[in-house]
């Protein structure tokens, strides 16, 4: 069954009636010139403008890139809110392989596309788009942050997204074992890309023993080249069968906590920066049930977009790391109304979220 735009009739039940919907506004972007295919999701603007990155992927269909998209541009909502930011949650995704088709007449027709929203959707670097895709992105359109610091930007989101995981698992340490110290904890990191190289960095400056993964070779070499003493397991799925692993840190594409994955993981704690970790509802209480901590993702992998939203003030590096801090804090938090409610903390985060939210909402009178 098909809707009237030949699209998948689920993708509209998820947009206008499913509790993952509630989307203000979904745009489709087509530029046939350069071969642009984008969706821009915005879930909320209770708080502000929404503000999210752009992935550049080579979805099978346009339905699966609608349906990310939604996920992710809800994702940011909550992140947003629990980041403590004045920004709602959107994100845009561009279908195709990035290493084949893009290009700058691409990339501005994109920022042609954002700034047609008037300031509704901020947009920034995800999977797929870097730094200098975004300084190409801002030519057309000056709602863009994640760019370069000789173009006014902030550079690289991906350092304080690091950091604020590593604030995550400090949290998540003090929690489970009452010492927020990392020294002698077993971690280990599926995909060490942009954002898992430099959480390699602070595990290893704090003695802790890191194992890692990734699908591209290359990424695993340039760890493990730099730093001998961090070991290479062949695929995530021997990394989360380690005996005695103390955190697993999914740092690629989401849906790494699922149904497969949950009932052998050997961690006690999950604690990464992956997006969407959680394959489905009701897997958050299968990881509780089974004994283990999870850091909601949203919570925890917030620091990049702490820093480019700082970017649309005047770029302050130290303002920004000093608020990426304060993740330690937040995910304390959940913990803590995790306990006192009786729910897993993903739906203790959910909770919190949704509370500034409807305030946010409020306050504008709606």
């Amino acid at each position: 069954m098909t809707d009237v735009t030949g699209a998948p009739a689920d993708v509209l039940h998820t947009l206008f009636h499913s509790d993952q919907g509630g989307h203000e506004q979904v745009v489709l972007c087509q530029d046939r010139a350069s071969g642009l295919k984008a969706v821009i999701a915005i879930h909320s603007t209770a708080l502000g403008p929404a503000l999210g990155g752009t992935r550049f992927y080579p979805y099978r269909n346009e339905a699966e890139a609608v349906a990310d998209a939604l996920n992710l541009a809800r994702g940011m909502s909550y992140k947003n809110a629990m980041a403590g930011l004045d920004h709602g949650g959107g994100k845009a995704v561009i279908i195709g392989d990035p290493e084949r088709i893009k290009s700058e007449e691409l990339l501005l027709a994109y920022g042609r596309f954002v700034a047609s929203l008037g300031g509704r959707y901020v947009t920034a670097c995800d999977v797929g788009t870097y730094v200098a895709d975004m300084d190409v992105v801002a030519r057309e359109c000056r709602w863009t942050t994640g760019r370069s610091p000789e173009n006014g930007g902030a550079g690289d989101s991906s350092v304080l997204t690091a950091f604020g995981v590593y604030q995550g698992m400090r949290a998540s340490a003090q929690h489970l074992w009452g010492d927020p110290s990392l020294r002698g904890r077993r971690v280990g990191i599926a995909g060490v890309g942009k954002v898992g190289h430099h959480l390699v960095e602070h595990l290893l400056a704090e003695g802790a023993e890191v194992f890692v993964t990734d699908v591209r070779e290359e990424a695993v070499r340039r760890v493990t080249e730099r730093h001998p003493n961090v070991l290479a397991v062949a695929d995530t799925d021997a990394l989360i069968r380690i005996d005695g692993l103390d955190i697993y840190a999914p740092c690629a594409l989401g849906g790494a906590l699922n149904d497969d994955s949950v009932p052998v993981l050997t961690a006690r704690v999950v604690c990464g920066a992956a997006n969407n970790q959680l394959a489905h509802p009701g897997v958050e209480k299968d990881i509780a049930d089974r004994g283990i901590l999870y850091a909601p993702d949203y919570v925890v992998n917030a620091g990049g977009v702490i820093q480019v939203a700082d970017e649309l003030h005047g770029f302050d590096f130290d303002r920004c790391k000093a608020k990426a801090a304060q993740i330690y804090d937040t995910t304390l938090a959940i913990f803590a109304r995790a306990k006192a409610d009786g729910i897993p903390p993903a739906a203790a985060a959910d909770r919190i979220a949704e509370q500034r939210m409807h305030d946010g909402a409020a306050l504008r009178g709606w």
